[in-house]
Formats: structure tokens, sequence, C-alpha cells
């Protein structure tokens, strides 16, 4: 038989947090970001899940091909644009667009030979300090841009370096929200401002274009809110069995370290599942685990290939009693927080090794 460990994702989670983001959005539209894989989903699942979207957000030339392929229409953003210039030409031929963040890009585009229409977004730094023209440099690039044959440039865009809290003191959602508006100021260009954190909680940012990205997976983009308080559903479910159960007396320990010990005569289940498959090593005593139907704390550390469990409480428990590591039932984010880890990471982190599935 094969090894029970299995993600299975459920397309009705992923068309209803979209109609969520649809929801928050109002009369704005939306790339719908599916690149890392659609975060571990599968990108054909997102091609078919987000149809109702304006586009999709993706990372590589590839990726874009393999959408078109799977029979996406709609626009395509290359959120870092091309990496080299050979790929100006399938850009173009795609219809996709591409974001430009630098002058090397610019002098790409020049230099190209294909005078294909190209329709660009000018990516601008308010204040990340990661991609985008610094402000100082903004009106130059725009102004190549703009003067570059086939050239089309359709909306400026930036990415917000603290939307998922409320409240900062550096580098605010307000303070460059201020700064990208100046940048903008006389461009009559549309603007793509809103990632998912601040789609649901800075939603009035004055953007034509929102990007919504760990959301439409049912994760929730906020330290303050959980996915449940957004209106999100998770569409990633990573299950599993049991695959042994024993007694460990007290004073017994369990693991590599000898972390845990028993306190008393304690029933441990092990679990197919390990750091090897995604799960994060890092995880502590006490992370919850859904088992036969109850949550059951984390004892030890995680192997490779196995963790273990305390069954305390869980006397119908045995090997073939199935188990969640995260879903419907322990959220993922509950699992990043434990592990001091990233839903994100989570969701992109699963190992080819492990099985993925349709739920519906």
């Amino acid at each position: 038989m094969p090894r029970p460990l299995i993600a299975r994702i459920d397309g009705h989670a992923l068309r209803h947090n979209l109609a969520a983001a649809r929801a928050r959005a109002g009369r704005r539209r939306i790339w719908a970001v599916a690149k890392a894989n659609a975060y571990g989903h599968g990108l054909e699942r997102a091609v078919r899940a987000f149809a109702e979207a304006d586009g999709l957000g993706l990372l590589e030339l590839d990726e874009a091909q393999r959408a078109r392929a799977l029979g996406w229409s709609k626009p395509i953003l290359l959120l870092e644009g091309v990496f080299a210039p050979r790929e100006l030409d399938e850009a173009a031929r795609l219809s996709l667009t591409c974001v430009v963040h630098c002058f090397e890009q610019i002098e790409m585009i020049e230099r190209r030979s294909d005078r294909a229409p190209l329709a660009v977004y000018l990516k601008l730094d308010s204040g990340m300090n990661r991609l985008g023209f610094a402000p100082e440099d903004a009106a130059a690039a725009r102004e190549r841009l703009q003067a570059a044959a086939g050239v089309q440039v359709t909306a400026l865009m930036s990415h917000l370096a603290n939307a998922d809290r409320r409240r900062t003191t550096a580098c605010s959602v307000q303070e460059q929200r201020r700064l990208f508006a100046q940048l903008g100021r006389g461009a009559q260009l549309d603007t793509s401002l809103c990632n998912s954190a601040a789609l649901f909680l800075h939603p009035d940012l004055g953007d034509q274009w929102v990007r919504p990205g760990v959301a439409l997976y049912g994760a929730s983009p906020a330290t303050s809110a959980s996915a449940e308080a957004l209106g999100l559903r998770p569409a990633m479910a990573l299950n599993s069995e049991l695959i042994a159960v024993r007694t460990v007396q007290a004073g017994g320990r369990v693991g590599y370290g000898s972390r845990w010990v028993a306190a008393q005569s304690t029933r441990v289940g092990i679990v197919a599942c390990g750091y090897a498959d995604g799960y994060p090593r890092s995880a502590p005593d006490g992370t919850p685990i859904w088992v036969a139907g109850r949550r059951a704390p984390l004892a030890g550390r995680v192997s490779m290939d196995m963790l273990s469990v305390d069954l305390t409480g869980i006397d119908d428990a045995r090997i073939g009693s199935p188990v969640q590591l995260w879903g419907e039932h322990v959220g993922i984010d509950e699992v990043a927080r434990h592990s001091e880890r990233l839903s994100y990471e989570l969701m992109c982190g699963l190992n080819p090794r492990v099985h993925v599935s349709d739920a519906d």
C-alpha cells in the first residue's frame, strides 16, 4: 500500500476565497496571484478555480506558457518581468504583461528587434527597497518606456511592506500610498498596490488592480485577524494516518534529543509525516494535530519521515486512524504560528514526494 500522506486541494474553497476577495475589491479588477505552483496548490487547479479573476499573476515565463497551454486566455502579469532579452519575444507572442522594475530591463526592451506590441507595468519603489524604480528615477523610467517602440505602459505598481499590520511606525501603508500617489501624479495610468493584506485590512487605497495571493488559498494575510474572521476557507488539507501506537511509561522519552518526557504512562501515536514532507521541524511540543476526530499535541521533535503525538484522551486511536496536520480541523496559520514560520512557507514547502489530489 502507498504511504498514507496526501495533500487534498479543495477547488470549492479556492473559488470561495476568490469571491471573498472580489467582495472586498468592489469594482477593482483582480490579479489572482498563482506563482510558486499556485502556492503549492497546483497551477492547473488555479487556472480552473480562478476563472472569474480578471488576470493571473505569475513569476516566470514557463508558468505563463503552462497557463496559456491550459486554456487561460485572460491577461497574465509576470510579477518580476523578464530575466533575459530572449524572453521578450515570447512574452509578446503570449500577450503577457511584463513588470519592469530596473533600467536593465528597459535596455532589454529598447534593444529588442521584434517590435511586436508589449504591455508593461512600471514598478516603483515606495519604501520596501526591494524591486522598483527609486523615486528620483521614476519619471525617467516612465519616459523611456513610453518612447520605446511597441511598448504600452498600462499601469504603475508598487508593493507594500507592512500591510499585514493595522498600525506600524515604520514604512506604513499610508506613507507608501502617499509616495506612490506622488510618483504617479499626472501619469493617467491604472495603478496596482493592494496585496492580500492590504485588500482585507486597508481596502481603500484607490488602486484599479489588486493582487491577492495567500488569501486565495485560505490563509490569513494579517497578524491581527484569523482566516475564518476574514471569511476565508482552507484550500489545502494535509492528511495522513497513524502507522504505530505504543505506550511510553512515566519518565520515558520520545524522539531525537529526548525532548518530550512522559509525565505518566502515555499512549503515543506515530504519524506518517516528517520534515522531509514539508512539516516544520521547528514545531514545538504541543503543536496541535487532529487525530481520529480530536486534537492531540505533538510529542517530541519532528523526524524526517515521522512525528509523534500524545494520544491521551483519544482511547480509540489505533493504527490507520485518520490524522490531519493542517486543514479545516487545524488551521495552517496555527501550525505556522506555533512553529515560528509563515503559512506561505508551509504551503509552498510541500515535498514533491507528497501526493496531491483534488478534494472535489
